[in-house]
């Protein structure tokens, strides 16, 4: 007799290429993520700490799908037991395959099995979980968004007018003026082109 957990360990208990089961799971797991993202975006709303807005537009490039790196709050990071439940979860729902725990980062990156690098499309695209669904809107969460070479989105701060202007108004050698602007996030109307 089989039980429920030896089946979620043997990947054939679902279809691949999000088979009903898989979708189902998927579907559960993006309306938990979703209800969590609007809740604690409200709140950062509500206390003024939501600092970026997103600009540019997507390029199809398909960097953010190669290796899709996922945050882990930095306690749990360093418990195996709570790495393997996020690496297995992620393996057998989202069809992403582990490539490597990034430390100095917190993150578990991966590669996703659902993506082409042919034709850079995503052979699950009406299912895929809420973190592709939300990139790279979620980059402006951090303090520093740092957003892939080549990505056509890049983030402005919301007050970066008076910033460009106190900023201006400093004196700056233009060189060091340009470069702070960038590392501040002042002057991205439109990120530079992919190389």
């Amino acid at each position: 007799m089989s039980c429920i957990i030896c089946n979620l360990q043997n990947p054939d208990w679902f279809p691949m290429k999000d088979g009903l089961g898989r979708k189902a799971f998927k579907f559960i797991s993006r309306l938990r993520y979703q209800t969590d993202l609007r809740l604690t975006r409200k709140i950062k709303s509500v206390r003024g700490e939501q600092f970026y807005r997103l600009t540019g537009s997507c390029r199809s490039c398909g960097k953010c799908c190669e290796t899709p790196m996922i945050p882990v709050f930095p306690l749990l990071f360093f418990f195996k037991s709570v790495r393997w439940a996020i690496v297995t979860w992620h393996r057998m729902i989202n069809g992403f395959e582990f490539q490597q725990a990034d430390r100095r980062q917190k993150c578990l990156v991966f590669r996703c099995t659902h993506w082409d690098p042919v034709t850079k499309h995503c052979d699950s695209y009406e299912s895929r979980p809420g973190m592709c669904r939300d990139y790279p809107r979620n980059l402006l969460d951090s303090p520093h968004p740092v957003f892939l070479e080549g990505c056509g989105y890049g983030a402005m701060l919301k007050n970066s007018t008076l910033m460009n202007a106190a900023l201006t108004d400093a004196g700056l050698p233009k060189e060091k003026l340009q470069a702070l602007k960038q590392q501040l996030h002042l002057n991205i109307q439109n990120p530079p082109p992919a190389k």
